[in-house]
């Protein structure tokens, strides 16, 4: 007898210009790039601020890379890694990469020294491509201690047009390539592709290695097939509508899973044009919407507070966003509003992972996520093509819950990465049978709706009650001077574990406004047990450079603080 989660009954909720299932070309992702750029060479690929490039340019670009690459040695199978801002070099170097066979391992330009050589040695990786007045300062600390044979630097303003006024964000960059490295634009002009460079790649062979902490333990590599990137991209182009006449905003960082499918690939597989501004900047991404006329955009839900908070955002012309989506972090009901009260645009949301290759459950554009009755959690979407999700008990896994029930969600489908680079207990832990075990909590409704309340690892157990940050969370952001909200649980010697929310106030309300007024409002709202006992503000809740909350330094922030107290 098959079970709700095997008859799919979320397909009854897809329009029909969906498919329930994905006729996957036997293609790999350099493949759908090289036919783009080969059937729209003039098309622009790359808005970087108000410069262009276009796909012919960006292919040759690209191919005379490839062909520097292979003479420092690089090939199939080969890691080279990124440590790259949101810049045209981003592409470039991806692109060259795979035309080579090789693997890219995109890395956050934040990560200190330890961290990268961590991922440098982890991933093996021959090459890496560094800003050369930024994250070049961390590469050549560690760079010694790592498999990296050459270091190539490039500069944030090698791709904007000579003696023009820069933009806001890089007036105060010069060039000044370092003497021990190699120069991009040097080994992209002393080159000119060979076609016999070109290597043969299977839609199976790794094209990304993008690290992730995911369900427990130290970060792994997710290895994203070409298979994976090419499903994936379909699956955004069929979800939020999109075709060559649109406009992506690359608001999130390029290296993280949301921009090098969201962005790069779903790009690349329609042949729209993409806009990047070197890094997320409220007022330069509100004037570059306005000046490119972007239709699509999907970013973090904390991108979206801080354009709405910004003073140019009534003063923009944003009539061309259409196509606008939240992931990566839990949406509240009451921002989602707000938004569109201030914009008269909807923001869809989405769910994903590193290990579905971006998206996860998703919602088509045009429809409206429903709010779960129960806990008031926003919907994040249903399944995609061609997958499958189902809820499962927390503690084996191994029991299916039925709709309206809590349990781990997990997915099957074919943007599921086959696993972590190099560690086969991890992969056999978080990949069971195909099925992603994505660990967190969430449930799915009778329509096949999917709701995610909270992290497995998040959870607060009060006297034995469970409470979710998110349910607490919603809670405060339906109160008009909170701009964003954060719940965790600290020690307490009765009950367990009690409720703290940080919160970071709109600057209206600032100084109008006190903690207990904050936990009298919840405690209206809530059952006993879960509203916050302590309300504390911060000027700003610290994030990752993708938007997502930091629970973890709160945490360690309010541990901290008890162990100076005790001693």
């Amino acid at each position: 007898m098959s079970s709700i989660y095997e008859e799919r009954p979320w397909l009854s909720l897809y329009p029909k210009e969906i498919p329930s299932d994905l006729k996957i070309p036997n293609v790999t992702a350099i493949d759908i790039f090289e036919s783009t750029a080969s059937k729209l060479p003039q098309a622009p690929a790359i808005h970087y601020f108000d410069s262009t490039i276009t796909y012919g340019k960006l292919n040759s670009l690209a191919d005379s890379l490839a062909a520097g690459l292979s003479d420092l040695g690089l090939g199939k199978g080969d890691r080279i890694a990124l440590d790259l801002q949101n810049v045209p070099q981003f592409l470039i170097s991806q692109y060259a990469a795979w035309k080579l066979g090789a693997i890219v391992v995109p890395l956050n330009p934040m990560y200190k020294e330890k961290e990268l050589e961590y991922y440098l040695n982890d991933s093996g990786a021959k090459i890496i491509v560094a800003m050369e007045s930024t994250t070049y300062e961390t590469v050549k600390g560690i760079v010694a201690k790592t498999p990296i044979e050459h270091v190539i630097t490039t500069s944030e303003i090698d791709f904007l047009p000579a003696g023009q006024p820069l933009p806001t964000l890089l007036k105060d960059f010069q060039k000044r390539k370092p003497p021990e490295t190699l120069d991009f634009l040097e080994l992209i002009n002393k080159h000119q592709m060979d076609t016999a460079l070109r290597a043969e790649v299977s839609p199976s062979d790794v094209a990304h290695l993008i690290y992730t902490s995911g369900t427990t333990g130290r970060p792994k590599g997710a290895m994203n097939t070409h298979r994976n990137i090419v499903c994936a991209a379909e699956c955004y182009k069929f979800f939020c509508n999109l075709g060559a006449s649109d406009v992506v905003l690359g608001a999130a960082p390029l290296f993280h899973v949301t921009g090098t499918v969201g962005h790069l690939a779903i790009t690349s597989l329609v042949g729209a044009p993409l806009v990047i501004s070197y890094r997320f900047e409220p007022a330069e991404v509100l004037r570059l919407i306005e000046k490119w006329r972007v239709t699509n955009i999907v970013a973090a839900i904390t991108a979206f507070i801080a354009l709405l908070d910004h003073p140019d955002f009534h003063k923009r012309a944003l009539s061309s966003l259409k196509k606008v989506y939240s992931g990566g972090a839990p949406v509240s009901a009451g921002i989602v509003h707000r938004f569109e009260q201030a914009s008269g645009i909807y923001i869809h949301h989405a769910y994903g992972l590193t290990e579905t290759t971006s998206p996860g459950l998703f919602t088509p554009f045009g429809m409206r996520n429903p709010t779960d009755p129960e806990s008031g959690v926003l919907s994040t979407g249903f399944p995609l093509p061609s997958s499958y999700a189902k809820i499962v008990d927390t503690q084996e896994g191994t029991s299916e819950m039925p709709p309206g029930e809590l349990g781990e969600i997990t997915i099957k489908g074919p943007t599921v990465v086959p696993g972590y680079w190099g560690k086969p207990e991890e992969t056999a832990y978080a990949i069971r049978d195909g099925w992603l075990y994505t660990g967190d909590i969430g449930k799915m409704d009778k329509n096949g709706w999917f709701y995610v309340v909270d992290r497995k690892k998040d959870l607060i157990n009060v006297s034995g009650f469970k409470v979710w940050p998110r349910d607490v969370e919603d809670v405060l952001y339906q109160h008009p001077a909170v701009k964003e909200a954060v719940v965790i649980g600290i020690p307490d010697a009765y009950r367990g574990e009690t409720v703290k929310a940080f919160v970071s106030l709109r600057e209206e309300y600032e100084g109008k406004i006190n903690p207990p007024e904050l936990i009298e409002f919840c405690r209206q709202r809530m059952a006993a047990y879960k509203y916050p006992r302590i309300v504390e503000f911060i000027p700003e809740i610290p994030k990752t450079l993708t938007g997502k909350f930091l629970r973890r330094v709160l945490r360690e922030q309010e541990l901290k603080k008890n162990t100076t107290t005790r001693e």
